[in-house]
C-alpha cells in the first residue's frame, strides 16, 4: 500500500506558484533523506547537499564488517551487523551536534530511527529487547530533523536500482525482504510526527539526469512552511527511466 493511498483528498482548486527562488531555507538547518534501500536517498543528499553548500553526513554502511555476511545468511548475522550500525549511526548523529562554522546546513542519507526499523524487522526474542533497551538509550541525544524527505518508491523501481548500481553483497538481493522493507518504511512515516515529513512518489522521477526534477523537489522543499505530512506526487520523468 502506497502512503498516497492515505492522503487526504481535496476537490478545490490550489494555486499554483510561479517560478518560486530555489534553495534551503533558513529554519531547515538539518534535512534528512530517507527511503528503502535502493530508493536515491544517497544521491538525492548529495545533489542537494552540493547545490546549496551544506554539509553532508552519508550512512557509512560499507564499513559494516558484517553486512555482506548478513544478506547471505540473515537470520545468523542481523544481531552483529544491526548492533554494527547502530554504534555506526549514533557516532555520526552525535559529531552532527557538533555545529559546523561553514555550512548552515546539513543534509543526511538517513534519520537514526531507521535502525529501529531494521531492528524490528529483522530481530526477535532477547536481541530485540537487548537492542531496544540500547536504542533508547541513545536516541533521546539524537537530533531531530528540522524535515524529512521519504522517497516512496515501488519496488520494481528499487530492484531495478540495487541492480544497476552493482554492488556484490546486493547481487542476490531478496525481492521479499525489499517488500517487506517499504511496508515497515509506510508504517512507520504514516504514524511519524516528530517533524514535518514529506513524502515524495519517486518511483517515476529522475533528479540526476532531469534537472527539472531536482528543481521542483527542492521547490516543494524550500515552500514547506507548516509542521505536518506534506504529500508530493510530481509529474513523471521526461527523461526515460532505465
Amino acid at each position: 500500500m502506497s502512503l498516497f493511498d492515505e492522503a487526504p483528498k481535496s476537490t478545490e482548486p490550489k494555486e499554483v506558484p510561479v517560478d518560486p527562488p530555489v534553495g534551503l531555507p533558513d529554519h531547515l538547518q538539518y534535512i534528512v533523506i530517507e527511503g528503502v534501500i535502493g530508493a536515491g536517498k544517497t544521491t538525492l543528499a548529495r545533489v542537494l547537499a552540493e547545490a546549496s553548500n551544506a554539509r553532508l553526513t552519508l550512512e557509512q554502511f560499507d564499513e559494516n564488517p558484517f553486512l555482506e555476511r548478513f544478506y547471505s545468511d540473515r537470520d545468523r548475522w542481523a544481531f552483529q551487523t544491526q548492533l554494527s550500525f547502530l554504534a555506526s549511526r549514533f557516532r555520526q548523529q552525535q559529531n552532527l551536534g557538533d555545529g559546523d562554522l561553514f555550512h548552515k546546513h546539513a543534509i543526511s542519507d538517513y534519520t537514526f530511527d531507521k535502525d529501529r526499523i531494521f531492528a524490528r524487522l529483522n530481530l526477535k526474542g532477547d536481541e530485540l529487547a537487548l537492542y531496544e533497551t540500547m536504542f533508547n538509550i541513545m536516541q533521546p541525544t539524537t537530533p531531530v530533523p528540522d524535515l524529512i524527505v521519504y522517497l516512496q518508491v515501488s519496488t520494481d523501481r528499487l530492484m531495478s536500482n540495487i541492480q544497476r548500481r552493482g554492488r556484490t553483497y546486493e547481487k542476490d538481493m531478496d525481492r521479499a525482504y525489499i517488500e517487506s522493507l517499504g511496508q515497515a518504511y509506510n508504517q512507520y512515516f504514516f504514524h511519524y510526527n516528530q517533524s514535518p515529513l514529506l513524502i515524495v512518489n519517486a518511483t517515476n522521477i529522475d533528479f540526476v539526469a532531469n534537472p527539472e526534477d531536482l528543481k521542483e523537489l527542492e521547490r516543494q522543499i524550500s515552500g514547506l512552511r507548516h509542521p505536518g505530512t506534506t504529500y508530493f506526487n510530481p509529474s513523471p520523468s521526461r527523461t526515460p527511466l532505465l
